[in-house]
């Protein structure tokens, strides 16, 4: 029985790793936390870490007796310092520690946004050179190194949804209630993976036989785009209200600058913007197919699901 360490287990990606993990069976799980618990840390068999990824003290032994360790904690904001401290000496720390104990694989959770800005068609990542614009996609640029230094594995999702999502439909839908219109006809196509697709994949990339991994860096997105309409059509059919005049199809067509000033004037941070009127397309075929998983249902199908979750989590938008 193979034992998986699972990093940020309390969190929104982490958690959906446990419970795949879990469903999946036949795993000893060690869950790694440093503030609540994670689920299924009562589970027989299952151990609970406390450790911080900001405190390398706190990392001193917790990877013995690992066969895969599965780093899915990431700080997500906040200072410069912050995201120094967890996300790239953090991770090094950690893999270092992973080393040390004999770990047979790390797989890394990143972020498409090492890229910076940029149209992206069916993009690979050995096609692209990162450009991180932020503290935060700067050190998870710093952390993938490390981890690939240590012949790891690393995903680079996009926009990941599912319960527990605080970032993606949150802030389309705050996006949408400040602007009077459209942008441009909403034309660019983007990359979005479900939380459980992304676990999947995960796991997946932890447990797969060496020979059938034949890269390092992979995307990790359901292998169809979707358009950034029908994406924000999907956010405003489950924030009522809250979604605003952009959301009516029939809404004046704005032009990029002008609803970069109207954010501005609302305080609302303009990358996301970036993001909806430029393609962000990243190839995953090959992630898909080196782990000889099926993808779940599109975008339409598995935001079905999903609205309901997020009905639930919208009100206060």
């Amino acid at each position: 029985m193979p034992t998986i360490m699972i990093t940020g287990a309390a969190g929104f990606i982490g958690g959906h790793v446990a419970r795949e993990a879990e469903r999946r069976g036949g795993l000893s799980l060690r869950l790694m936390s440093h503030r609540r618990p994670p689920p299924g840390a009562a589970v027989p068999g299952h151990r609970t870490v406390r450790a911080d990824l900001s405190d390398p003290g706190s990392l001193r032994g917790v990877c013995e007796g690992v066969d895969v360790l599965l780093h899915c904690a990431s700080q997500i904001g906040g200072t410069p310092e912050a995201n120094e401290a967890v996300n790239a000496r953090g991770t090094a720390a950690l893999t270092a520690e992973a080393r040390r104990a004999g770990v047979s694989r790390v797989v890394y959770l990143s972020t498409a946004s090492v890229y910076g800005r940029g149209a992206f068609r069916a993009a690979r990542p050995e096609d692209l050179v990162r450009n991180p614009g932020s503290p935060t996609s700067g050190s998870r640029a710093h952390a993938e190194d490390a981890v690939l230094a240590a012949g790891g594995v690393v995903l680079r999702p996009h926009l990941v949804l599912g319960d527990g999502d605080r970032w993606v439909v949150p802030g389309l839908a705050r996006m949408l209630r400040a602007l009077p219109g459209t942008v441009e006809g909403w034309a660019a196509r983007t990359s979005v993976i479900t939380a459980h697709d992304l676990a999947r994949l995960l796991l997946g990339a932890g447990l797969a036989p060496a020979g059938n991994l034949t890269a390092s860096v992979y995307h990790a997105a359901h292998p169809v785009p979707v358009t950034v309409r029908t994406l924000l059509g999907a956010v405003a059919a489950v924030a009522g209200p809250a979604a605003g005049p952009a959301a009516d199809p029939a809404a004046e067509d704005l032009t990029a600058v002008r609803a970069r000033e109207l954010l501005a004037a609302r305080g609302i941070p303009a990358q996301g913007l970036d993001m909806l009127t430029s393609d962000h397309w990243f190839d995953s075929e090959p992630l898909w197919r080196d782990l000889r998983c099926t993808p779940g249902p599109d975008f339409e199908a598995a935001f079905k699901e999903l609205a309901e979750g997020y009905r639930r989590a919208l009100p206060d938008i």
